[in-house]
């Protein structure tokens, strides 16, 4: 499948399906897994697919790995990536693994835990500002000092692919067990992980959301307009998911394929993560939870019930568990006190 490239370079392939076959054995099958309060929660079945357990801490591994091979296969001798955090991480670690140099670029308030992650991979760290403009203005310096190719967290196509293959995993897994999803949900940053989606999801009848935190939301304020929109990211304890912008790959192929964008607050998020840990023991990082906050936002829509014959089946992909103790902390003991709360 490919698309068209937005600099207007022509076509550009992106095979999700590809992606997942080289991926098999070179990544983790993370396990899909469901909890009872969360299924009464949302009126539907619900799926939830556990790559926060991915090697690397997230689901960025997949798009990282199969972009950093495909380019030491071309014959390169290093990488260059900018993020929030996890895309660094993937790329640092993909290196690692192909005997590549990485020079990863970071902003300067990104979690502690993101960047020993990179630095213990081997990577160079470079720590600038705290908009993607000001990452990207090093990323290039350094391709340009170094020669070395940069993997693009959002607009480039095998990351893209990569991506999609952990919704592709949760959509055949779910097929298998008799219970193929009806709406799939995954968080957005810069829109790569839901353009991967959306594409894995191609050919069913699938419908995929996209979630984003209140004031982060460059992707639902794109779609309206009809063109990627800047937006100036709000404070949210999801750090994943406050790029400035939607990359323009992903958005030329969600805007004809997403079924729609929720909106979450910080509230919802920490709701969602108090869940996770405490029926499924699971730890997510908020960005990762945010996208069972988004599916239980559409469920209290109406948007996930039943639709008659029988009960909806709904994925949810936790996209990292990347997170901070001290944030661990503050928001398990919150859960605490809303247990003794209920309990008095």
């Amino acid at each position: 499948m490919s698309h068209t490239d937005p600099s207007g370079a022509g076509p550009v392939p992106i095979d999700v399906p590809e992606a997942a076959r080289w991926l098999a054995g070179r990544v983790l099958r993370t396990p899909v897994l469901r909890a009872p309060a969360i299924d009464r929660l949302a009126g539907a079945r619900v799926l939830l697919k556990a790559e926060n357990l991915q090697a690397g801490g997230s689901y960025k591994m997949r798009g990282g790995l199969y972009a950093v091979s495909r380019l030491a296969a071309a014959g390169h001798g290093g990488v260059v990536a900018q993020s929030t955090g996890n895309h660094a991480v993937a790329v640092a670690l993909a290196a690692r693994r192909f005997e590549l140099a990485a020079t990863v670029v970071l902003p300067v308030d990104a979690a502690a835990t993101k960047v020993a992650r990179a630095r213990a991979a081997g990577a160079r760290v470079v720590l600038a500002g705290t908009t993607v403009e000001e990452r990207l203005a090093v990323a290039r310096r350094v391709r340009d000092e170094t020669g070395h190719p940069i993997v693009d967290a959002y607009d480039h196509p095998d990351v893209i692919a990569g991506q999609g293959s952990a919704s592709l995993e949760l959509i055949e897994e779910a097929e298998r067990a008799g219970t193929p999803l009806d709406a799939l949900v995954v968080p957005v940053g810069g829109g790569g992980g839901a353009a991967g989606a959306c594409l894995a999801a191609a050919g069913r009848p699938i419908e995929v959301y996209g979630v984003e935190p209140h004031g982060c939301d460059s992707l639902a304020r794109s779609l309206a307009a009809g063109r990627p929109v800047p937006v100036t990211p709000a404070p949210t304890i999801a750090d994943g998911l406050r790029p400035t912008c939607v990359g323009e790959l992903p958005f030329a192929i969600l805007r004809t394929r997403l079924r729609g964008v929720v909106r979450v607050d910080d509230d919802e998020i920490a709701e969602a993560f108090r869940l996770l840990l405490l029926e499924l023991k699971m730890l997510a990082e908020p960005s990762g939870a945010a996208g069972l906050a988004g599916a239980l936002r559409l469920a209290a829509a109406g948007a996930l019930g039943n639709d008659g014959a029988r009960r909806r089946t709904v994925g949810v992909v936790l996209t990292g568990g990347n997170v901070e103790a001290d944030l661990v902390a503050r928001l398990a003991a919150a859960a605490r006190l809303e247990e003794e709360v209920a309990a008095a």
